[in-house]
């Protein structure tokens, strides 16, 4: 993975970035509808298919719609690395910091996606994290609103609200020590975490993703959304981590998308868990499953 060095920006220019940042306001632009699903049933192109099948019948019957657009049954390879301190600072405090790299002919490729993010129940809390980094790199800030099922029952949902800032192939070493990562990502300021102590690849664990998209939800009121299938797998043993069936929206605020869709696009995440139920998994997160695998204490309940 080509991650370098990059050069660090002046005190007084950190200060100047830091507080034109502090006035921006982000909006929520995004509702994420996630669902775990037992990752040793997609052993097969065909259990794809099956899955597929039984979020269509839902969507049918309660009057949305599943094309079959985009859902060739091709998987879509990339590798998965979370980074974190030796004692899990990062994620005990409520942010994630990962990269994720496409597969190009069985190597990773040079460009790739790296994500900080500030997940909270609470979006006020959420909102005022800043996740913006100092540094030169083309990124995007994302407000999601996630929906998750309950921990122990299915048809209904609890929320988690997401602040994320998606950087292109920046140029940073990642295993260096905190007080360098901290210094590129101010919201990692205050932690608690030793200056000292060295970033480190998530319980040393390489997660393959296969990926692989079912089709596109339609809602109506042109609210629309890409239905995927992600699989985790241990890149040393192929043993399946963890999987999730997932859709998004996108719209520019809360307030323009048409009650009907809002409403159809919830019912829809109850219903399939229900119709589904044999497939799906109690828990939170593929996250929280890969971080549970070690013997450190994790405190995030997500």
């Amino acid at each position: 993975m080509l991650l370098r060095k990059a050069p660090m920006v002046s005190l007084v220019n950190q200060q100047r970035l830091l507080g034109s940042l502090a006035s921006m306001v982000d909006p929520i632009q995004y509702r994420e509808f996630k669902l775990l699903v037992k990752p040793e049933l997609f052993h097969k192109p065909r259990s794809f298919r099956e899955f597929g099948k039984i979020a269509r019948r839902t969507a049918k019957k309660l009057g949305a719609k599943l094309s079959k657009t985009g859902s060739t049954g091709k998987v879509q390879l990339r590798e998965v690395l979370f980074y974190d301190t030796p004692h899990f600072r990062l994620y005990n405090n409520g942010f994630i910091l990962r990269t994720r790299t496409p597969i190009k002919h069985g190597m990773p490729y040079r460009r790739y996606e790296m994500v900080l993010k500030f997940r909270h129940p609470d979006k006020n809390v959420a909102a005022a994290v800043d996740v913006r980094p100092l540094l030169p790199s083309i990124y995007t800030v994302k407000f999601k609103e996630e929906l998750l099922p309950l921990r122990e029952t299915l048809g209904s949902h609890r929320t988690l609200y997401s602040h994320n800032c998606e950087l292109d192939s920046p140029n940073l070493i990642l295993m260096q020590r905190f007080e360098i990562i901290s210094q590129v990502f101010p919201a990692l300021r205050g932690l608690g975490a030793n200056p000292k102590a060295v970033m480190c690849v998530v319980n040393g664990l390489v997660i393959d993703e296969e990926l692989v998209t079912l089709g596109v939800l339609d809602f109506g009121g042109k609210m629309t959304a890409k239905a995927t299938v992600a699989i985790w797998r241990n890149h040393a043993t192929r043993q399946p981590i963890a999987g999730e069936f997932s859709f998004q929206l996108k719209f520019e605020r809360p307030e323009v998308v048409p009650r009907k869709a809002w409403m159809l696009s919830e019912s829809f995440y109850h219903q399939l868990q229900l119709d589904a139920e044999d497939w799906i998994q109690l828990g939170s997160t593929k996250t929280a499953i890969v971080y549970g695998l070690g013997k450190v204490p994790v405190r995030n309940a997500e």
